[in-house]
This record gives C-alpha cells, sequence and structure tokens, in this order.
C-alpha cells in the first residue's frame, strides 16, 4: 500500500543516489547481496541474543542499503531478468531471517509460545503473498496491492521489536498479532486479484 503513495517521493530522492554510486562503478546486484547479507546476519544474531534494539537498527540500516538497488539499475541501465530474479530472492531470504530471528527470541529470550505462533504465522504468510505475486505474474495474471507488502512488514515489525527493547509493554505482541491478521487479509486480497484478473483475460 505504501508503495502506491510513497514511490513518487522516494524516487525522487533515490535516483541522484543511484546515479552517483553507478559513476562510483557500484553494481546494483552488490547493494542487493549486501543488503540481503546484512539483514540476514543482524536477525539472526542480535534477535535471539535478546539485543532487540540493536538489531532493529541494524535491520534497518541493511534494509535501507538495499532499497537502493533498484536506483542503481535504473541509473546504469542494467536492469535484466536476473536482477529481478536475484532482488526478489533475496528479499524471501531477508523476509524469512527476520521472523526467525525474532521466532527464536519469542521461544528461548521470552518463552512466549503464543507470540512465537504469531511470528510464524507472519513468516509463513509473507511468503505466501510474495508467491501468490510471482505465480500470478508468471501465468500473465496480476495481483498487485493489498493491505500488507514488504515495506508495512518491516515498518510494523521493526517498531513492534525496537519499542519492545526500549521495555514498552506488549509492543512485540500488538505489531505482530496486527502483522498477522492483516497478513492473511493480504494473502485472500491478492487471490482476489488473481481472480479478478483472469476472469478479464478471459472476456477479452
Amino acid at each position: 500500500m505504501l508503495n502506491i503513495f510513497a514511490r513518487p517521493s522516494v524516487s525522487r530522492f533515490l535516483e541522484p543516489v543511484g546515479a552517483r554510486l553507478v559513476q562510483a562503478g557500484v553494481r546494483a546486484d552488490t547493494i542487493t547481496i549486501i543488503g540481503t547479507v546484512g539483514t540476514v546476519a543482524a536477525a539472526l544474531w542480535f534477535f535471539p541474543l535478546g539485543y532487540l534494539v540493536t538489531g532493529t537498527i541494524a535491520i534497518t540500516v541493511f534494509v535501507l542499503l538495499d532499497v537502493l538497488d533498484g536506483a542503481v539499475a535504473r541509473a546504469g541501465g542494467s536492469g535484466s531478468p536476473w536482477g529481478t530474479v536475484l532482488d526478489a530472492t533475496c528479499d524471501r531470504i531477508a523476509d524469512g531471517a527476520l521472523f526467525a530471528g525474532l521466532a527464536w527470541w519469542c521461544f528461548v529470550v521470552a518463552n512466549n509460545r503464543l507470540l512465537a505462533s504469531a511470528t510464524l504465522v507472519c513468516l509463513v504468510s509473507a511468503q505466501v503473498i510474495s508467491y501468490i505475486k510471482a505465480r500470478a505474474e508468471a501465468s500473465g495474471l496480476r495481483a498487485d496491492g493489498g493491505m500488507v507488502e514488504r515495506a508495512e512488514r518491516y515498518i510494523i515489525t521493526l517498531l513492534g521489536a525496537g519499542l519492545a527493547g526500549l521495555g514498552v509493554p506488549f509492543a512485540l505482541d500488538v505489531a505482530l498479532w496486527l502483522l498477522a491478521g492483516l497478513q492473511i487479509v493480504t494473502v485472500f486480497q491478492r487471490l482476489l486479484a488473481v481472480r479478478r484478473s483472469a476472469w478479464q483475460r478471459e472476456l477479452r
């Protein structure tokens, strides 16, 4: 949802940065890989150790870095099917690591199996949301939109984790259960979008 409203403003800021990075010889694939490795390392190192605030800050930095890969690809004219697949694959790996790290914290550090259940629902539904879009596009259909996409997913999760690390009661509980519910709704929204797209194609 944020992609619809925020993308033009973000693009105006990122395009000049992308152009400068291209001039410096930086490749989009390199940024994608660095952002993913950093996110995975931060999520699987800091969260299981109970460092929620540190983990949140580190992941935020690497996620923002990852946003630059598209700008660099456009500025360098190097966008390609390979880059698209690499970026989508790395995004799924990073998403999995984020929720896996939080699930470990819930199970081992907080000893909260109920919250761990919400985390696992978030993990699975996040992958399903992305899979529906990818499978639909491979079939020539559309499955865009929904209440929660990747940007909202990270904002809600990291805000909850950061506030929990600062001692705000139930911050992570509210964030993860809210996200779990919204992502389930998004799964159905995308399935309906695919069905609508299929109907439109059949009527042509």
